[in-house]
């Protein structure tokens, strides 16, 4: 087994709850990811996990209607 690695992503777009819950709920379903951690008054994205797909995470948040920045 790996170690957990905890990668953090700018998203723009996230206003509120829904926003939150929408790409929490597309960056879980990522192979690999254990947990995720979203701030919508900083706008962040925190992943945790082992064996993350940074494309498959970014390619989740745009699935869920948004973007990361950066």
């Amino acid at each position: 087994m790996g170690t957990t690695d905890t990668r953090e992503y700018s998203v723009s777009g996230m206003t509120c709850g829904h926003c939150a819950a929408s790409v929490t709920e597309e960056v879980s379903e990522v192979a690999g990811v254990e947990s995720v951690d979203v701030d919508l008054q900083a706008g962040r994205l925190v992943v945790g996990g082992t064996g993350v797909d940074d494309e498959a995470v970014r390619a989740a948040v745009q699935e869920a209607g948004y973007e990361v920045v950066g």
